[in-house]
């Protein structure tokens, strides 16, 4: 059922009474879901957005509000233009997000850890606690208007994305790019697991800092560079490495220097001697590892520990070393095993000063990696995991951009495309979780034992498992019946399942009709900075399974920061809850959510004390409109957004701005007996209209112009189609048409003036509100719902009408003729603001026109200066009448060719504003002669500095030039006493 509007409009916008209600009705009508779904048989052009999907157990933050903004203002005006328009919705798991909050709100509650409930249990309770939070991500993307299609949603882990997943898993094996190797990860020892390149955050650290870290008491000592000695193997001598991690040099297998680092030649083809092993490793040559200008130039090499160390071993065959267990501490025999890894750090360097081999300990600064989810610090471990060779892929995902096939904009982002894709490494994707999609891969057992050292079956079922076993393994039937399958523990990387979103959500490896139809997509929205973790590998995979791109167009948003370019952050306490800009929110109530959040207690006060700085008053009520504009207004191309809150206040005012406009119709310029009579204007009709109506139109395809261009694909620069449509709105149909119709309303019923103005009026709102609707949807479908004659309109709802063109009405001479009036009325309107003239005073003007063609144009809207000048009678005159201009008046210049008479006797106090200037002349005279005395001293160009005797001199040059307007309006103003 549609909305109930009330039969007169409030007095003034109120966002929450508008938003209200529209949403439910338009998803009821059905005018979300694609055009071919309402209409049977519609093939037209298709436009596609999968969207991001956010976690299903988040909450809408900033980040989700500009994307929401910006993909349903692309969507709706897709969906104008009648295009078969599909924006579909959904959800991700977020294996470790999700997991980690389930784990901790199950700890708190019941004092129990997954471990103690099991897998399945445990995961009971993470599907319920995902049913009843799922609809909170879903409920706050309705209260930004984000017009999808929800009887088409879809969560990762759904039924049919799972499906999707085992097939890409199995197909990716039987393609020989999925594969189980010992390789390096990311592990977080706190979570458990290996952790994705994105999930790894990289803190400074500063010289002799130190760092908390969970499930450990003391405070890790971190900001140092420790030096230490290897002997030389039969030698006397030493070569010296420094590392940030000492506790790792019980893993090392070489020390590493640059072939051509003469201090170290005669080092070439050596050994040094393990300080804590009974072993002698190589010096060897590395130069992709070694900087010989950083350190001491030599590199001692961790293969088991170290990224870089990792593929200088794999370059040199060397040794690999595990020192740690999962958890953290240390499992080499000897005097260390048994420690935590941060206590072997203190007692290895102990260790080392006894041994004398410890050279120095250097402050140092540097960046640690450390677990997004859980703060500890990354330890890189050797570990069997599955791996996706994505080289192939990536090969044609890097030709597709060059080819312009894909288009990434802004552009600027190729570079980084490029070089993630050209760099590619193998893909980590299994996970130590419980919470995922449990990786399809079986470890074969006979009689309790392994069938072979490779016992690992990728298959899609157990029946399937059980046949390629029997192939792989040469089983037997009695074997085969007997044949223990184990299926891996791990789950699959959350970005795995993400990566085959846009084809999965489709029904891919089904051939749907969705499918059929509305893939591949056209456009994806996202943010920058997940451009290889995710955009990079949908592409590569949907190149791989479907042999075609996934989406035509990448859109890449900036990062949301605050007014002063800061990054967002709970620390600085300049995070925004898009919701209480929605709503709006006291700053006591901002202050509680500091208090009780899970903010360190040393950092409140600095939140709190942003929050009174930047908020004095709290935040205003804005409403989802003002909300989704301010967004798009910045949001230009690679430019950050740095949002400025009384901005968005800005633009709630705005939108009081439109409700005020209507008002004006329905309540004064039309009244209950208007009957249009033109419902549409054609430029062959100009000659019946009036200048006014005339530019206006021209101005309205202006702005329709430019918001198509803003709105259109390959350009997307919705700050362009926002300061197009305010500017129309708010600088020319508010402040200039509306004005200037006041007087033709006050003309008799029947006017023929009055009545096409009128038409014009209506005409010209409706299609502006149109033209509005992508980005504001409530209150333009408000206001065209309360627009006369509604019943008139093509549609039913603003959001299936058709998206204005612009219609032919561009006129240069139309407009020039109104620049030359407004250039006028500015002037009129600034001479009386010069001499604090307020709209009660009415002088009589004169308006010069020292040609034929100005004196024409001024004689013929001489009524628009009265109007928007607020002026008493205006008159136009020739060059030649301008000597029978009463005395009294105060002139101004326009242009060469106009000039301005203002009466001012009578409306000012000659002699008391003469008074006023010459007073302000003797200050500027005294003030000169300073400067004079200042700059006159002896030796001043020697003694003074040169930027202070350049200012001053900058100082004084101002004082001159304000002393000679000062001086000339003093002239001006003693003539009108003569």
């Amino acid at each position: 059922m549609m909305k109930s509007l009330a039969p007169e409009m409030a007095p003034g916008y109120l966002p929450k009474d508008v938003e209200s209600e529209w949403y439910t009705w338009w998803e009821q009508c059905g005018y979300f879901k694609p055009r071919s779904d309402r209409e049977p048989g519609f093939d037209g052009k298709r436009f596609v957005i999968v969207i991001p999907p956010p976690n299903v157990t988040g909450y809408l933050h900033l980040g989700h509000a500009l994307t929401g903004a910006v993909q349903d203002t692309i969507i709706r005006y897709h969906r104008m233009k009648g295009d078969d328009t599909l924006y579909l919705p959904g959800t991700d798991h977020a294996g470790i997000a999700t997991q980690v909050v389930v784990e901790k709100r199950l700890q708190s509650e019941t004092g129990k850890s997954r471990h103690d409930y099991g897998r399945e249990e445990f995961l009971k309770h993470v599907w319920s606690f995902k049913e009843n939070h799922a609809g909170m991500i879903q409920k706050q993307l309705r209260l930004i208007g984000s017009s999808l299609d929800w009887s088409r949603e879809r969560f990762t882990m759904d039924e049919q994305c799972g499906k999707a997943v085992v097939e890409a898993f199995v197909k990716f094996h039987e393609d020989g790019l999925v594969y189980r190797a010992t390789r390096l990860v990311n592990w977080c020892c706190a979570l458990q697991s290996a952790i994705s390149d994105l999930e790894v955050d990289f803190d400074d650290v500063p010289k002799n800092g130190k760092l908390t870290v969970p499930n450990y008491e003391k405070k890790v000592d971190m900001g140092v560079l420790t030096q230490v000695a290897y002997k030389i193997v039969g030698t006397d001598q030493e070569i010296v490495i420094a590392t940030t991690r000492p506790e790792t040099i019980l893993g090392d297998t070489a020390v590493a220097i640059h072939p051509e680092d003469e201090r170290y030649k005669a080092f070439h083809g050596m050994k040094v001697q393990c300080p804590f092993r009974d072993a002698q490793i190589p010096i060897i040559c590395d130069p992709t590892l070694v900087d010989m200008s950083f350190g001491t130039g030599a590199v001692k090499i961790t293969p088991a520990h170290d990224p870089n160390d990792f593929e200088s071993g794999k370059r040199h065959n060397l040794e690999m070393i595990t020192i740690f267990d999962l958890k953290g501490f240390i499992t080499m025999e000897g005097q260390f095993k048994g420690l935590h890894r941060f206590d072997c750090r203190k007692a290895i360097v102990a260790e080392l000063e006894k041994m004398g081999l410890l050279r120095e300990v250097i402050p140092y600064e540097y960046r640690v990696g450390r677990c997004s989810r859980t703060g500890d610090i990354v330890e890189p471990m050797l570990m069997p995991q599955w791996f996706v060779d994505c080289s192939t892929m990536a090969a044609k995902s890097v030709e597709a951009v060059r080819t312009k096939e894909l288009r990434l904009i802004p552009e600027s982002h190729e570079v980084v495309w490029y070089h993630w894709l050209e760099n590619i490494k193998p893909w980590c994707v299994s996970r130590q979780l419980w919470w995922g999609h449990r990786i399809p891969a079986y470890e074969c057992y006979l009689n309790g034992s392994p069938v072979s050292q490779d016992a690992w079956i990728v298959a899609r079922n157990d029946t399937e498992a059980r046949t390629k076993a029997a192939a792989k393994f040469n089983l037997s039937e009695e074997q085969s019946a007997s044949l223990e399958l184990r299926q891996d523990p791990d789950v699959l990387d959350t970005w795995f399942s993400s990566a085959l979103w846009p084809f999965s959500t489709m029904g891919w490896p089904e051939n749907t009709p969705d499918f059929e139809k509305f893939f591949p997509g056209s456009l994806l929205e996202t943010g920058h900075d997940i451009l290889f973790f995710w955009v990079a590998r949908m592409v590569m995979t949907s190149l791989h399974f479907t042999g075609k791109l996934p989406f035509k167009e990448v859109y890449l948003h900036a990062m949301v920061r605050d007014k002063d370019g800061r990054k967002m952050s709970k620390s600085l306490g300049n995070v925004i809850d898009p919701l209480d800009v929605i709503y709006g929110i006291s700053l006591e109530a901002l202050h509680e959510k500091v208090t009780k959040g899970n903010l360190d207690a040393k950092e409140v006060p600095k939140a709190i004390k942003f929050q009174k700085e930047a908020f004095p008053n709290g935040i205003e009520e804005c409403g989802s409109d003002a909300l989704r504009f301010g967004l798009l207004s910045y949001t230009q191309s690679g430019r950050n957004v740095n949002l400025d809150i009384e901005r968005i206040v800005g633009y709630r005012q705005f939108c009081n701005k439109l409700w005020n406009v209507v008002r004006y119709i329905l309540y004064y310029a039309l009244g209950s007996d208007y009957r249009p009579q033109k419902l549409d204007f054609s430029p062959s009709e100009a000659s019946t209209l009036s200048t006014e109506c005339q530019w206006i139109l021209s101005r309205l395809d202006l702005a329709v112009e430019e918001c198509n261009q803003g709105l259109q694909e390959t350009t997307y620069d919705f700050a362009q189609a926002t300061n197009a449509a305010y500017r129309f709105w708010l600088y020319e149909l508010c402040d200039v048409f509306l004005e200037l119709t006041k007087p033709t309303m006050q003309l008799e019923a029947g006017n023929v003036t009055k009545q096409l103005t009128q038409d014009v009026l209506v005409f010209v709102v409706e299609k502006a509100l149109r033209m509005l609707h992508p980005m504001m949807p409530f209150v333009t479908e408000e206001l065209w719902h309360r627009m006369p004659h509604f019943n008139t309109f093509a549609t039913q709802s603003i959001m299936i009408a058709k998206y204005p063109e612009p219609s032919g009405w561009r006129s240069e001479a139309v407009e020039q003729t109104m620049k030359s009036v407004m250039d006028v009325v500015s002037n009129v309107r600034s001479t009386k603001a010069s001499y604090s003239l307020t709209n009660k005073h009415r002088p009589d003007v004169w308006i010069v026109g020292r040609t034929e063609a100005a004196l024409t144009i001024m004689n013929q809207h001489t009524y628009i200066v009265k109007t928007l000048g607020v002026v008493g009678n205006v008159v136009a005159i020739s060059a030649e009448e301008e000597a029978n201009v009463p005395r009294g008046c105060g002139f101004s210049v326009v242009s060469k060719e106009v000039g301005v008479h203002m009466m001012l006797m009578g409306h000012i106090d000659v002699p008391k504003e003469v008074a006023k200037l010459e007073k302000s002349v003797e200050g500027l005279k005294k003030q000169i002669e300073g400067m004079d005395k200042k700059m006159n001293i002896p030796n001043y160009e020697t003694k003074v500095p040169e930027e202070v005797r350049k200012a001053n001199t900058e100082k004084r040059e101002s004082l001159v030039l304000q002393l000679a307007q000062l001086e000339e309006g003093v002239t001006k103003m003693k003539s009108l006493l003569s």
